[in-house]
Parts: structure tokens; C-alpha cells; sequence
């Protein structure tokens, strides 16, 4: 239950102001479909963070269980210094075809996804936690959790939010995370 826990509280923390929610506003406006783009952005993140999973869950086991903590300790602390950089989208981000709103943000975000900070950190808290089906579901509740609002919402949620503060307060979530990896480390 930990795993699961973590994972939603630090990927919809850190989800809040990243290019893949700027990507979700970008297709709630050119689509103007709410249903198919969360479609897509389940099913890419799912997709994702699945693949990151088993590659954290195999890294995991490559490692002794002190150096795994310490690993994922510092892997946080970088995340949190990450957070604190705001993402932009790319000139070429949330164009779309004839393909349709599902297609176009299955693609876009899946490729969004690639080495983006929660990828990263699911890889992270995979090889930190046993549960592979916890991490992967908590992630993607937490991609969930932090861009279907701006899909309903639109521009007008994202304008209201307090971006500085919000990044901020993931960087501390990461921070602390990252410090009780490495506590755990201390004590094994």
C-alpha cells in the first residue's frame, strides 16, 4: 500500500505544470473532446509507465538492497532538483493529423512520456517497491489525478493555479522521499 501511495502523491505533484499537462491543455483546445483524450492519456500513460516499471523492477534486482536505497535517495533528490525547472512544450508539440483526439494523445503523450521526470520516477519507485502493480497503478492515477482536470477545465484551471508554489512543494516531496530512501539505507 506504501508504493501505491507514494506513487500517486508523487506523480500527481509533480505531473502539475509538466509538458505532458501543457500537451493535455493543447489537445482539450484543438479537440474539444474530453472523453478520447483521457482515453488517450490512460492508455499512453499506462502503456509508459508499465515499460519504466519492469525496467525499474530489473534494475531493482541487480542491486543490493542498501545500494538500491541509496540509488533511489539520490534519484529523488535529482528528481526534486528537476521539478523546480519548468517544462515547455516543443514548436512542434500537440500538432495532430486526421488520426482523431484519441490517436493523436496516445501518440503524443506516450512519446511526451519518454524520459520525462515521471517516467523517471516510476523507474525509480519500482525498483524501490515490490509491488510493480502498485507503483504502475499509483503513477498512472497519478498522471490521472493532475490532467484530467486541465482536459475538463481548459485554460482557465490552469491560469488559476499557483505554478511557482506547486513545483516548489514537489521539489520538497521529492526531497523528502529521497531522504527517507537514504535513511532506510542508513539503517539496513
Amino acid at each position: 500500500m506504501e508504493g501505491f501511495l507514494v506513487s500517486i502523491a508523487t506523480i500527481s505533484v509533480a505531473e502539475i505544470g509538466d509538458r505532458t499537462q501543457l500537451l493535455s491543455l493543447l489537445l482539450a483546445a484543438r479537440f474539444r473532446r474530453p472523453w478520447p483524450i483521457i482515453a488517450g492519456i490512460f492508455c499512453a500513460t499506462l502503456a509508459n509507465h508499465a515499460v519504466a516499471g519492469f525496467v525499474g523492477v530489473w534494475f531493482g534486482s541487480l542491486l543490493q538492497p542498501r545500494t538500491l536505497q541509496v540509488v533511489v535517495g539520490i534519484s529523488m533528490i535529482a528528481m526534486a532538483l528537476w521539478t523546480l525547472k519548468p517544462d515547455k512544450l516543443g514548436q512542434n508539440a500537440g500538432t495532430a493529423s486526421a488520426m482523431g483526439a484519441f490517436l493523436a494523445t496516445l501518440t503524443s503523450f506516450f512519446i511526451a512520456e519518454i524520459g520525462d521526470k515521471t517516467q523517471i520516477a516510476t523507474l525509480a519507485l519500482a525498483a524501490a517497491y515490490p509491488s510493480l502493480l502498485a507503483v504502475v497503478s499509483g503513477t498512472t492515477a497519478g498522471m490521472m489525478l493532475a490532467n484530467v482536470p486541465v482536459v475538463f477545465l481548459g485554460k482557465a484551471f490552469a491560469d488559476r493555479l499557483p505554478l511557482k508554489a506547486i513545483h516548489f512543494g514537489a521539489a520538497v516531496l521529492f526531497t523528502l522521499l529521497g531522504v527517507m530512501f537514504l535513511l532506510r539505507a542508513l539503517w539496513q
